[in-house]
């Protein structure tokens, strides 16, 4: 069985961690757990709405012998794809300190492990279209303000087992050759490279289950300093809460179903609406008339101070704790999903400035920017 093989994965960081801050060239960040921070997070969420708003990033080692990739994730798109012999892409960047930072660029020729992938095979499909000069299935991703083109190969992605430490584990995937870029594949997120999470048979979660590597899942976890991991293969543990997704033959996503809002003791009876986990953005966002359900009777029921920021809108449901309060009491926001499963939201206490304030993160989502 799947099981057998255990969970097999790689490191992730934020894009305002100090490992992706120097590989993206962004000065002038604000630190991390600051009023700035939380300002300039929501902010980016409303900017960027619509483009490519990557979040975490991966180093990843593919190909014989093995060369690193800062790349992208993205549960949004499907294929993991590469810079590859592209005359167009960024080869290098200036760091703010005047120093040199050399990029990766994929070449089949360099790895002794990579081949085009057959224009006859099952993944090629009839989605895509077979590049007769390069006698390899070929691909092309649209996404927002930004594509990748190029052929379809395969090659050796190097991952690490979930022990410490870790021992290597070499998987065989199918990614993209990525030889033109435009958007901001070429000058945002997606320089070195979109490691694509979605459900589509060619995403690497997808291959590694066909194979029977994994089971057909995978987990990722966060930790506080920017760091976190993504395990394919983890099906959490026996007790955990689950949801079905909601499947579309053409466009799978990762959807699910909430069929009732509950805050403390007042849940709505006729509210059923969708929502998508989307790696993107930062905060969680509802659309109405979930939003001001929730908005209104949380904050009908909270005591305490409402906390005030220059940026108001960011810290709308934030509430200011007293000196020596050691405890507060917050009305439970409880989702109850497809399937029955309730699913608790609790408020986290976040510290500024040695004040210390209850916050719960959530916006109004408008359709048009």
């Amino acid at each position: 069985s799947s099981e057998a093989f255990g969970t097999f994965g790689f490191d992730i960081h934020h894009r305002y961690s100090d490992t992706v801050k120097q590989f993206l060239n962004i000065d002038g960040l604000p630190e991390e757990g600051t009023v700035d921070y939380y300002t300039a997070m929501a902010h980016r969420d409303h900017l960027f709405k619509g483009r490519l708003t990557t979040l975490h990033y991966s180093y990843i080692r593919v190909g014989t012998p093995a060369a690193f990739f800062l790349v992208a994730l993205d549960t949004g798109t499907d294929l993991f794809w590469l810079p590859c012999d592209c005359p167009n892409c960024p080869r290098y960047y200036n760091r703010s300190d005047g120093s040199r930072f050399d990029l990766e660029i994929y070449s089949p020729s360099n790895s002794t492990t990579s081949k085009p992938l057959p224009c006859s095979s099952p993944i090629c499909g009839p989605k895509r279209r077979c590049s007769v000069k390069d006698n390899a299935c070929a691909y092309e991703i649209l996404h927002n303000n930004a594509s990748s083109s190029g052929i379809l190969v395969d090659d050796v992605l190097h991952l690490g087992t979930d022990t410490n430490p870790q021992d290597p584990v070499d998987v065989a995937v199918t990614l993209g050759c990525g030889k033109n870029q435009t958007g901001d594949y070429l000058n945002r997120g997606g320089r070195n490279g979109v490691f694509g999470l979605g459900m589509d048979s060619i995403s690497v979660p997808s291959i590694l289950a066909s194979k029977n590597i994994t089971a057909n899942s995978f987990s990722v976890c966060f930790v506080t300093d920017g760091r976190g991991r993504i395990e394919f293969g983890d099906k959490g543990s026996a007790d955990q809460k689950t949801t079905p997704f909601n499947l579309e033959n053409l466009n799978p996503t990762y959807n699910i179903t909430v069929t009732q809002v509950a805050v403390g003791n007042n849940a709505t009876t006729d509210l059923v609406f969708t929502a998508y986990f989307d790696s993107g953005y930062k905060y969680t966002y509802f659309t109405e008339p979930a939003y001001s359900f929730i908005t209104n009777n949380f904050n009908s029921r909270i005591t305490e101070k409402p906390y005030y920021s220059s940026s108001k809108d960011v810290f709308k449901y934030c509430y200011a704790l007293s000196a020596n309060q050691s405890t507060y009491i917050a009305p439970n926001l409880t989702l109850t999903m497809k399937g029955g499963n309730k699913f608790n939201v609790t408020a986290p206490t976040i510290e500024f400035n040695g004040e210390v304030i209850m916050c719960f993160f959530f916006f109004l989502w408008i359709n048009s920017v």
